[in-house]
This record gives C-alpha cells, sequence and structure tokens, in this order.
C-alpha cells in the first residue's frame, strides 16, 4: 500500500472520529454545555441587607467601643460552619448582642440577576429582589450609666452589673478592661483578657456577700431566728486548724454575744461560722442553688458561667475526699470552693431588694420574667435591717456612712490563691446592694479581681454609680 493511500485512510479515520465526538457533544451534552454558558452569560449578585441599630433604653444609640464591646459585641464574615446556615462572606453576628439576635439584626438579603458579555461587562438586569432591612433592637441599658460604670472601673480588672430588681432589667453590664471590636488583633494575646466578659463568665469567690444566703436559709429553716444570739469568741479551733473572725485577726477584738441583725452589719465570720453548722452544709447547698447559685441565670448573652455550690457529694466525686465541719464553716462565709459570677451576685441582691421576687437578667423589655420565692416576709425584713446596717456608721461599708440615699448593702472580702507562707492569699473585692431601701430603684454589683478589701475599693465605685444614678432622677 503506497504511502498516499495510508495518509487517504489516517485522513478519514481522523475525520470520523472527530465527526462521533461532534455528534455526541451536540446530542448527548449539548444541553451540559449550553448550562455552562447560560452561567457565563448570567451572574446573580447577593444584595446584603443593612444591619438594624441598637439603642439604649432612651432611645439613644449604642455605638462600638471599649464601654460597650462585651455587651454589645460585634460582627464579621460567616466562617465554614456559619455559612452552611448563611453564605461565605455574609456579615453575621459574632459574640455578644450582635450575635444573641443575629436573625432581628441582619435582616433578609436580597439578589439581583443580570446578563454579561464575554468580557464580564454587565448588559442588562433580568431580575431583581431588593434586601430587607434589619430590625432595630432595643435594649434595657443606660448608656450614660455603662459610660460612667467603665469610666469609674479606669481599666482594673473587673466588672459591674447594674438592675433594676423589679423586672431584671439590666442597665449597666460592662467588663474591665474592655476591647475595641474594630482592632480585635491588638487584644488576642493580652494578658489581662480584655476579650474575656467577667460580668457573666468570670467565676469568683463570693466571700462575705455569701452570707445573705446563709442569713436566709438559716431564718427560713428555723434554725434561728431574730433574737437568737451566737457568742463572737474572735476564733473557733478545731484540732490545728483555726477559724477566726477578721475583726480579731486585724484588731484582736471580740463582738460578744450578736444577733443576725448585727452579724450582717459587722459581717462576723465566727456567727456565721456557726450559723452554717446550724444550717448544715445539705440546705445550705439548696438555698444557695435556690437563688441561682451553680447554674446559668438565663440572660440574653453567650458565654455565661455555671459557677459552683460545693456539698459533700459533689467534693467526694470531684476532690476523693470527705466533707468536715471546716468546710461548712468556710462556704459558710462565701470561701472554699464556692465560685459565683458577678451577675450571680446581682441577682441574689435583688431578690432581697424585690421582697423574694426572682426576675430573670434580661437585656431586652420582651424577656422580663419574674417568679416569687418561697420565703417569708419576715426573713426579708430581717435581712434587709443587717444589709441596711452594712451602709450605717458602725457597719462595714464606710463609705455609705454619711450617704444621702438609705442604701442596704454587703462587702465582701474575698481570698483567693494558695494562702502559703511563700504566696499569701489576695483578695477579690466586691460591693452589692440597692436602693432606695423602702422602694428599690437599682441594684449594684461591683467585683474588682485581686484589688483588697471590699469596703476600700469595690465599695467607693458602688457609691459613685448609685450618685450617678440618683443625680439624674
Amino acid at each position: 500500500m503506497s504511502r498516499l493511500t495510508w495518509f487517504y485512510c489516517l485522513l478519514i479515520l481522523s475525520t470520523g472520529i472527530l465527526g462521533v465526538r461532534l455528534v455526541y457533544l451536540q446530542i448527548f451534552e449539548g444541553k451540559y454545555y449550553q448550562i455552562l454558558a447560560d452561567e457565563n452569560r448570567v451572574k446573580q449578585k447577593i444584595l446584603a441587607a443593612t444591619r438594624g441599630e441598637i439603642f439604649d433604653r432612651y432611645g439613644e444609640k449604642l455605638t462600638v467601643s471599649e464601654a460597650t464591646g462585651h455587651v454589645l459585641g460585634y460582627t464579621g464574615e460567616a466562617d465554614e460552619q456559619e455559612a452552611e446556615q448563611f453564605y461565605l462572606g455574609a456579615i453575621v453576628g459574632k459574640t455578644g448582642l450582635q450575635k444573641q439576635y443575629d436573625q432581628k439584626l441582619r435582616g433578609t438579603d436580597g439578589f439581583s440577576i443580570v446578563e454579561q458579555d464575554a468580557n464580564a461587562q454587565e448588559l442588562r438586569e433580568l431580575k431583581r429582589i431588593e434586601p430587607t432591612t434589619g430590625e432595630d433592637l432595643k435594649t434595657t441599658l443606660d448608656a450614660g450609666l455603662q459610660k460612667k460604670a467603665y469610666e469609674l472601673l479606669n481599666h482594673r480588672r473587673g466588672a459591674v452589673v447594674v438592675s433594676d430588681p423589679n423586672t431584671g432589667e439590666i442597665l449597666a453590664l460592662v467588663s474591665s478592661p474592655g476591647f475595641d471590636p474594630k482592632n480585635l488583633g491588638k487584644y488576642l494575646n493580652d494578658k489581662n483578657l480584655a476579650m474575656f466578659n467577667r460580668a457573666l463568665g468570670g467565676e469568683y469567690p463570693p466571700g462575705s456577700t455569701f452570707k445573705v444566703i446563709t442569713a436566709v436559709g438559716a431564718l427560713e429553716e428555723g434554725a434561728i431566728d431574730g433574737q437568737t444570739q451566737i457568742e463572737d469568741t474572735g476564733e473557733i479551733v478545731i484540732g490545728p486548724y483555726r477559724y477566726t473572725n477578721w475583726y480579731f485577726t486585724q484588731y484582736g477584738k471580740k463582738e460578744g454575744w450578736i444577733n443576725i441583725v448585727k452579724a450582717l452589719a459587722r459581717s462576723n465570720d465566727v456567727f456565721f461560722y456557726q450559723l452554717g453548722e446550724k444550717l448544715g452544709i445539705a440546705k445550705m447547698a439548696d438555698w444557695a442553688k435556690y437563688f441561682g447559685f451553680g447554674t446559668e441565670t438565663g440572660v440574653d448573652l453567650a458565654g455565661e458561667a455555671k459557677g459552683l455550690m460545693p456539698d459533700p457529694v459533689w467534693k467526694k466525686e470531684v476532690m476523693k475526699e470527705d466533707w468536715y465541719t471546716g468546710d461548712t464553716f468556710i462556704t459558710a462565709i462565701g470561701q472554699g470552693h464556692v465560685l459565683t459570677t458577678p451577675l450571680q451576685i446581682n441577682q441574689m441582691m435583688s431578690i432581697v431588694a424585690a421582697k423574694g421576687n426572682l426576675c430573670r437578667p434580661t437585656l431586652t423589655k420582651d424577656r422580663i420574667d419574674c417568679k416569687k420565692l418561697d420565703i417569708s416576709q419576715k426573713t426579708i425584713n430581717l435581712v434587709t435591717e443587717g444589709l441596711k446596717q452594712v451602709c450605717e456608721t458602725g457597719g462595714t461599708a464606710w463609705p455609705f456612712f454619711d450617704y444621702k440615699v438609705k442604701v442596704a448593702g454587703k462587702t465582701g472580702t474575698a481570698e483567693f490563691g494558695p494562702g502559703v507562707k511563700s504566696e499569701p492569699a489576695q483578695t477579690h473585692a466586691w460591693f452589692t446592694g440597692f436602693a432606695p431601701i423602702d422602694k428599690p430603684q437599682i441594684t449594684v454589683t461591683v467585683l474588682l479581681e485581686g484589688a483588697g478589701e471590699g469596703s476600700y475599693q469595690a465599695a467607693p465605685v458602688a457609691k459613685d454609680l448609685l450618685s450617678y444614678w440618683f443625680e439624674r432622677q
């Protein structure tokens, strides 16, 4: 066979193969390639909705800043997990109220379908659905009070919670140091954990603020009444252990026979050691849990810690140790293994202020939820009188001795750390209280990490906040 013949055979074969391929593409895959061509010609664009704004209780727009970073939160592009619900690149709430109420704030995105040429130049719009702007969110926050609380903390590590005890509405919720959501990279390796919300996520020993729980429990269970007196002996010694009263430790003095009102006013540890023993750890733990310790309050923000209310079962399971009388002593004064959040302490004091009503903390009015606890008015009155005397001459909250408004409150100086000679224990400073006593409007809770005594550090902050509140009324 000549070369020319081979050439013609090869040409016919190649032409046949190309023809078969062309028929296959036109008949069997023509629709597929037509779709690809159409997709190159027609494009859909997302029309992002404008997010709603967040306002305080008076209608003032809340802007993102270090005063507000923890509570307002921030937005960002959806990650891979969030994109399953939205789409990559969608702007969604990441933390705080922006996350909690993202569905309401973000609105509904629209879209536009456009025709374009081979150079991706738009020729015409084929269809358009306009986006729906997100709804605005009106909160219970007081912008001025929020700012004032942040300023008073002055970048110290701590938290402030201010609420209306009658409704649970949060007026201010501040964690310090704060962070600016517009510059997140600055805080990622911050040693002070600026992005951590101490107000609802920080767990701290409550110290003497917990004596409110011990007092209510003992009165309600009949372990004591208003006339019961217990002697302050300065200290109680059990084997090698000494359980002292702060007044005895600092000044070498005793207070003699005192009742529950005086014991609260003077924050007498020896009285509460014995009161805790009379009440018993099981009932003490039950009353703490009744007030909301050891569980989330249900506030409408993510990241809330439960805290811890220890008991013999917990100690055996977790620490593999038995429960001793000394454990009951220190638990009764809010030490040992008890852990609470500033928000829980604020809720506890609000229950007393609201005469036994527990209102779930909330940042929006449509979530107000209150219930009556089974606490007698007689108990509420006795505890309130003790808390009133805390803030009067002879009590522990000396910044309030001459204050123009009658305040009921409790100081706390809570030890933490190893407490050994090489590294002595430090103390968190607490104050929690409400005012006016006869018709409470506001409950204020202040925590300062490692700051020292509650009366010297936390109480002055609370006093300034109350002054700011009442001067505007």
